[in-house]
């Protein structure tokens, strides 16, 4: 009797501990930017070494997803598509979250790549998928959400 009690609480505490892992798997909140109603999620690169290698050397990104660039300080920051292997919208927005510069962006496998630098000052860069966006949002909020 005793031996059925102990496998019937192990086996109750492995259903708990799956129902557990399936809902909080399922409800999990991710960080997602929304421009013009249009909600990319995306892997935040907050530190030099992420900013870096951002997107490079990946050979898909999926619909709705994307890269938020996250940086100390707000400047003209310049991307180039070094080692990236898949066209982009690079998206520059400033501290106030408006919208201030977009370019689509073409893979580069050269030694020299096109640098591409905004008229204004950016605080946030958003990469996604190649015409997400076109230059209609120039000017426009985004909403940043972050959840982790």
């Amino acid at each position: 009797m005793k031996r059925k009690h102990i496998y019937s609480l192990i086996f109750g505490f492995i259903i708990l501990f799956g129902l557990f892992f399936l809902i909080n798997s399922s409800n999990k909140l991710k960080d997602y930017v929304e421009i013009d109603n249009k909600k990319i999620n995306v892997e935040i690169a907050d530190s030099d070494k992420e900013r870096q290698k951002g997107l490079m050397n990946r050979t898909s990104l999926c619909n709705k997803c994307g890269m938020l660039f996250i940086f100390d300080d707000e400047r003209k920051h310049s991307f180039w598509m070094k080692n990236t292997l898949i066209p982009l919208d690079i998206i520059f927005i400033n501290s106030k979250l408006k919208v201030v510069d977009i370019f689509h962006a073409q893979p580069c496998q050269k030694k020299e790549c096109k640098q591409y630098i905004p008229d204004e000052k950016s605080l946030y860069v958003l990469e996604t998928n190649i015409n997400k966006f076109d230059e209609s949002i120039i000017g426009k909020k985004a909403d940043i959400t972050f959840n982790s």
